[in-house]
């Protein structure tokens, strides 16, 4: 067996109601600390009063941008606080994490963050930093980048850290309920990509097939009945299949699906569940296509598995996913911004992107261009 490692956040607590055991662990950390929330203060409000009156509340009304995490920056550290904690969606997780890491860093974040930066690793340890999503789809609970957004250069990078990943991450499906259903659908599939592209992954290993091989099936059978209507088992079944992505893709990556979203997240500033929603079809089918022998072997496996849940043949599963998605609601790419004549320029700079090292096979521009053509 090939030798592998596992990162993890230190400790994890799953279930209905661990959310409550929330501000004691908090505070354990110290008096002083930063809430990150979603758009919608309120549903933060039980968290931040149970904190106290060091506690600095900060809104992350979007994914979060270098302007965004900056003005953030400047804010938590003016506070001194011991801890942050970010209570909300992917976006909200990944600006917490980012400003965990950068408080106490002796310089700004375009030493750290990725392309467009210097890329270095962290110079100090992290401030402890408690991740408690709100919705059920990036797992970013459990992973050690943050991806921050530059509309003025269309892109998105990574600011990433084994030092970044949550001392304390609380998975608690009751914050899900209620979850709008586009948002469901978008997040959900999310959820499901980022359980097959570590699957199919040429870094998987027994410890990610663990995670994400039962997850397929369990991801898409409760996403198929929360577009039938609200449902407390489907939810936590959805919960727990978003950890698993987020633990599995935090040790063996992701593919072409996310290597292409990060390229269009950043041209067209769409929902990056939506973005992968749409292709995940069309990148299976183009995967299967080029790919022969163990790899093809994983992807006719994820195929069976859908094709269990959708009613369909296994050769036609990666249709009948997309059409599944399409009557559900699901915007195509050009819905979300995409224009035809940007495919090229998507299609060369995913190329670059490093989900891209991660699919099972190369994929060449051509190949990527009938991916977004299809999506």
């Amino acid at each position: 067996m090939t030798p592998f490692g596992i990162t993890a956040p230190g400790r994890i607590l799953f279930g209905r109601g661990e959310a409550a055991k929330a501000p004691a662990l908090i505070r354990a950390c110290g008096p002083r600390g930063v809430v990150v929330h979603g758009a919608n203060p309120a549903r933060a409000a039980w968290l931040v009063e149970a904190l106290g009156p060091d506690t600095l509340a900060l809104p992350c009304v979007g994914e979060p941008t270098l302007a965004d995490l900056e003005t953030g920056l400047t804010a938590a550290r003016a506070h001194r606080p011991d801890w942050v904690v970010s209570l909300g969606g992917g976006a909200a997780l990944d600006l917490g994490k980012a400003l965990a890491g950068l408080i106490p860093a002796p310089g700004g974040p375009m030493e750290h963050l990725e392309v467009v930066g210097k890329g270095l690793p962290l110079k100090v340890d992290s401030l402890p930093f408690i991740a408690i999503p709100t919705t059920a789809g990036t797992g970013a609970e459990a992973t050690k980048n943050a991806v921050i957004g530059l509309p003025e250069l269309g892109r998105k990078v990574s600011l990433r850290d084994d030092r970044m990943v949550a001392r304390l991450a609380i998975v608690d499906p009751a914050l899900t309920d209620g979850c709008p259903k586009s948002v469901t659908l978008a997040s959900g599939l999310d959820a499901v990509t980022q359980v097959i592209e570590p699957f199919v992954s040429v870094r998987a290993t027994p410890y990610t097939d663990a995670l994400a091989r039962p997850a397929i099936f369990e991801g898409m059978q409760a996403l198929m009945r929360l577009m039938q209507g609200d449902d407390p088992s489907a939810r936590d079944r959805m919960a727990w299949v978003s950890l698993c992505g987020g633990l599995a893709l935090a040790n063996a990556g992701l593919g072409a699906v996310h290597g292409l979203a990060g390229v269009i997240g950043g041209l067209t500033g769409a929902a990056h569940g939506a973005i992968c929603g749409a292709l995940l079809g069309p990148v299976l089918t183009v995967n299967r296509e080029a790919a022969s022998g163990a790899a093809r072997n994983r992807l006719d496996e994820v195929c069976a598995v859908l094709a269990e849940v959708l009613g369909s043949s296994a050769e036609e599963a990666p249709v009948a996913l997309q059409a599944w998605a399409w009557a559900q609601g699901l915007p195509g790419l050009a819905a979300l911004g995409v224009a035809e004549d940007q495919h090229r320029q998507i299609a060369v700079a995913a190329l670059q992107a490093s989900s891209m090292k991660g699919n099972p096979v190369p994929l060449d521009l051509p190949a990527l261009h009938r991916v977004l053509a299809a999506a």
